[in-house]
């Protein structure tokens, strides 16, 4: 995608994900949000949050409140 600078160290996904392959891959942004995307379409949709929604979202993956 352009337009989306992604700061050093580039995108980064969870060892736990490489085991089924769906992989949901993080980035920062040079300007500090947060970018995620599906690691098997990385030219796909970009979403975009801030570091508070970000940290929101991992404690609730973290705290099981997205189980079905």
């Amino acid at each position: 995608m352009s337009g989306l600078t992604v700061s050093p160290g580039g995108w980064r996904r969870s060892t736990l994900s490489a085991v089924a392959g769906g992989c949901v891959e993080f980035a920062r942004h040079t300007t500090g949000e947060v970018l995620s995307r599906d690691s098997k379409d990385p030219s796909g949709p970009v979403l975009t949050c801030t570091p508070g929604e970000w940290r929101a979202f991992v404690g609730g993956v973290r705290n099981a409140e997205f189980e079905v």
